[in-house]
């Protein structure tokens, strides 16, 4: 999986027990206008069910929820990306300008880690 996705869909279930809730779904539902725009009404109506969802969880203290519904967003990137492979810059954006600002330092550190652990890799050379 994208590692851009990973993060993207981990930030934005993460953002939904924000303030900011409403920005994160704004900036779910434009990626959706711009692959599969007939979809985008059903995809906000989704993200408000999934809010309430993750609401729950975070009162429950059930990490394990919230974490299966963000490998849930992940995977429904992960699919738009696969049908628009240039789409990836924009998730990268939204990512970095709605998700992650809508988050709590700790978590924007998290993020962020998870950005750095699946795209850094050290240099290796098979030369003769």
């Amino acid at each position: 999986m994208d590692p851009i996705v990973l993060a993207a869909g981990t930030a934005l279930v993460t953002a939904m027990a924000t303030d900011a809730w409403q920005s994160a779904r704004d900036g779910a539902v434009a990626l959706w206008r711009k692959v599969r725009p007939e979809q985008a009404e059903a995809v906000e109506a989704e993200l408000v069910e999934v809010r309430d969802q993750v609401l729950e969880a975070r009162r429950d203290s059930d990490a394990d929820t919230e974490q299966a519904l963000a490998g849930v967003w992940q995977v429904r990137l992960q699919q738009l990306l696969r049908a628009d492979p240039s789409l990836a810059g924009e998730i990268k954006r939204v990512l970095d300008e709605v998700f992650t600002p809508a988050l709590e330092p700790a978590e924007q550190a998290r993020i962020g880690s998870l950005v750095m652990k699946a795209t850094v890799a050290p240099a290796f050379c098979a030369c003769s």
